[in-house]
Parts: C-alpha cells; structure tokens; sequence
C-alpha cells in the first residue's frame, strides 16, 4: 500500500508517517519510481508508534525500542529493555497520579451533589 492509504487505514496523517520514517519508527520499501511502500504489518507498527506516543514517550525513547520490535539481538535487547523499563516506570508512575486525582475529583463531585440534594430539599 501507499503513504495515502497507510495514512487513511491508520488515522496518521502523511506528515505524521513522514516523520516516523525520518525518526526511525517507521521504514518502507520503494517502489521502482520511488514511492512508499507499505505492508499490514505497518498499520500494526503506527497503530504501536501512536499509544506510546499518546502515553507521552519521546520519538527518541522509541527509536530505542524499535530495533528490538524488529531485528533483536543481544546489545539491542539491552538497551530496549533499559528504555522499556524506565517508561513503565515513568507510565507506572503518571497512573498512580491519574487514579489520585480521579479519587480526589470523584470525592469532590459526591460533595457537591450532596450539596445541591441538601438544597434542593429546604
């Protein structure tokens, strides 16, 4: 498939897939005249790409990642895990600080309505 459809099966703009490649997450094939080449197990990988993206991971802490998902031996698998480890961590880390402030939101919310029944009842 090309840039176009890659782009269109996975929501990622052209741009997006441009850099991928440029930061090297992504690589394609040519065709003879030049042009991007994709396959399914692309999709998959920007699909990958994009939750870490969204989780917050830098395109360098992915690139770091990348070779392993691809052609792993044993200096890649090092430094993989090493970057894996730490961005489990720093997800670990930033869910535990979600959950909080969802508990401590929800706390306030429970407040709020017991207030406005309170009122609405006098």
């Amino acid at each position: 498939m090309r840039i176009g459809e890659l782009s269109a099966r996975t929501g990622a703009s052209r741009r997006s897939l441009r850099y991928y490649e440029q930061q090297g997450l992504l690589v394609s094939t040519r065709s003879p005249s030049g042009q991007r080449c994709y396959d399914d197990g692309h999709v998959q990988r920007v699909a990958l790409v994009q939750s870490f993206l969204v989780a917050g991971m830098s395109s360098r802490t992915i690139a770091q990642m990348v070779p392993c998902m691809t052609e792993p031996n044993m200096d890649r698998a090092r430094e993989a895990l090493t970057a894996m480890n730490q961005e489990r961590n720093r997800l670990s880390s930033t869910i535990d600080s979600l959950t909080a402030a969802r508990a401590a939101l929800d706390h306030l919310i429970n407040v709020n309505r017991e207030f406005l029944a309170n009122v609405a009842d006098d």
